[in-house]
């Protein structure tokens, strides 16, 4: 038996007839950017978050990208980020000329600690950048009541968190503005590369909507200097489709979940995730600890079984940014997550005997 990490062939399989119509419906349209669909998506994804804007744009770094813009973030500002989490978050700063100022994440969550932020702060933050790593939420009130009291910005990365709930309330309406990725293995994915930004701030989002656009309101008349980050008619068309099934689907994943934590429970050294009291995670991953990481990931393929690091080397330790003077171990609880976490197979294709293959892998691990 083998259990890939990430099935993305089922579900087209499950919707072909819907996927396939809407398709059809693009492609004989005769009309393929920032059309009815995107429009319509929109406006669909903004009720879904409970945000009152949405814009949609060419990925999840343009959507981060384009709101630190929108915000008049750039040279000589400071936005604080997560130490751990992907590379993506950090240079949507680095593009707008900001510097990326790390904070060590919570050690059980793996989401920025909060609690660390406000010394990190000085005169120059403008905002905050929090992910929602691996679909569970951070603790959005704390970091919100940090932010008003310095005057900061709070934009979510909800790359991996489409439909996560925080006290019951969706990421993508929890802070200023929130970036999403439609990446083709996210939880709401296109079929190839897609993002949007949601906000309740007319202005912020009006700004996107036109950065997003050449800097355009009106073909051929340029406003400001802006770039070409557009999510097309046919990625809105599918998007829609998968969205009407983005709940199920989660709640296959959180049964997954469910399972996964009952039968991994004792196994040694093993780390399972950690559930925050606030939050309802969605499980974009599931994501455990070992000391002995490479090995156990080396015998799970050795039985078949897929698994990926989210993620091997923090931003500070990238070749990237290796010219920024950060030391070895000055960011030592990302150093070490990078080192023991180790991504199991998830999705809502996945099925109970998939997971007890897993189970019965890792028992036969020594």
């Amino acid at each position: 038996m083998k259990v890939p990490f990430l099935d993305l062939k089922s579900p087209y399989i499950e919707l072909k007839n819907d996927l396939d119509l809407a398709f059809n419906r693009v492609m004989t349209s005769g009309w393929y950017v920032l059309g009815n669909e995107v429009a319509a998506f929109e406006n669909e994804f903004a009720s879904y978050c409970g945000a009152e804007h949405c814009v949609g744009v060419g990925n999840g770094l343009d959507a981060l990208h384009l709101i630190l813009r929108a915000y008049g973030i750039g040279a000589g500002d400071e936005v604080i980020v997560p130490s751990n989490t992907y590379i993506a978050t950090w240079l949507s700063v680095t593009h707008v000329g900001a510097t990326p100022v790390p904070v060590e994440p919570e050690a059980r969550t793996y989401n920025i600690d909060a609690a660390l932020i406000e010394r990190a702060i000085t005169n120059k933050t403008k905002a905050i950048i929090v992910v929602h790593l691996y679909g569970q939420t951070a603790d959005m009130d704390a970091i919100n009541v940090i932010a008003h009291k310095n005057g900061l910005k709070v934009i979510e990365d909800c790359a991996q968190a489409h439909g996560a709930l925080y006290k019951g309330r969706r990421a993508g309406s929890l802070g200023d503005a929130a970036a999403f990725s439609f990446y083709p293995g996210k939880n709401l994915g296109a079929v190839g590369d897609g993002g949007a930004v949601t906000t309740s701030d007319p202005e912020v989002s009006d700004r996107v909507r036109v950065l997003r656009n050449y800097g355009s309101r009106v073909k051929y008349h340029n406003d400001v200097i802006g770039f070409n980050s557009r999510l097309d008619e046919l990625q809105a068309a599918l998007l829609r489709v998968k969205l009407k099934k983005l709940d199920e689907w989660n709640g296959r994943r959180q049964a997954l979940a469910s399972l996964y934590m009952r039968t991994l429970e004792g196994v040694p050294d093993l780390i399972l995730p950690f559930v925050a009291e606030w939050a309802e995670p969605v499980w974009h991953l599931f994501v455990v600890r070992h000391p002995r990481r490479d090995s156990l990931q080396d015998y799970l393929t050795s039985k078949g079984v897929g698994t990926l690091i989210h993620y091997p080397v923090p931003p500070h330790r990238s070749s990237a940014y290796s010219g920024q003077g950060y030391r070895e171990r000055c960011y030592p609880i990302a150093e070490d997550l990078a080192a023991t976490v180790l991504s199991l197979p998830m999705g809502p294709h996945l099925d109970d005997n998939c997971v007890g293959y897993v189970e019965n892998a890792f028992s036969s691990f020594a």
